[in-house]
């Protein structure tokens, strides 16, 4: 006997065709009526159900997506009490002093508001710097890099 000449000693069992009719009767093996008996069998997915309880939102939703230009916002006050004269200022400095924290593990884009009065010699690099802050931070002798 070789491979070949192997074969089953069963008669191979042929597939239930549904829903055509023939020998099965009226309703093909299906039941009666009702969602599980009509064309394609197809049933309402478990997750609509939850889609239709979740409160729907109106208006524009871009608010959760949006991420500002600048991380973090530092005004001049803070940067009056926090450092001394000729001291430099970097978003990572600012981090180590624990002004502010890191944004998904990354040092944030820092932006310098003029809110606030300054009298020292401050030394800054790495910032955005708004047009108020530019000036109060020249005029008191700091450096802008």
């Amino acid at each position: 006997m070789q491979l070949q000449e192997l074969k089953p000693v069963h008669k191979s069992k042929k597939r239930k065709r549904v829903g055509r009719g023939g020998k099965r009767g009226t309703y093909c093996g299906q039941g009666l009526k009702g969602q599980k008996a009509r064309s394609g069998k197809r049933l309402k997915p478990a997750i609509r159900e939850f889609i239709k309880r979740y409160p729907k939102l109106r208006g524009c939703r871009q608010k959760s997506t949006f991420t500002p230009i600048f991380g973090v916002v530092v005004n001049l006050d803070i940067l009056e009490k926090r450092f001394g004269s000729d001291e430099k200022i970097t978003p990572r400095i600012l981090l180590e002093k624990g002004i502010m924290h890191r944004i998904k593990g990354r040092i944030p884009e820092v932006k310098i508001l003029g809110k606030g009065e300054i009298t020292k010699k401050l030394i800054i690099e790495d910032c955005q710097i708004s047009k108020s802050a530019k000036e109060k931070i020249e005029k008191a002798g700091g450096v802008i890099k």
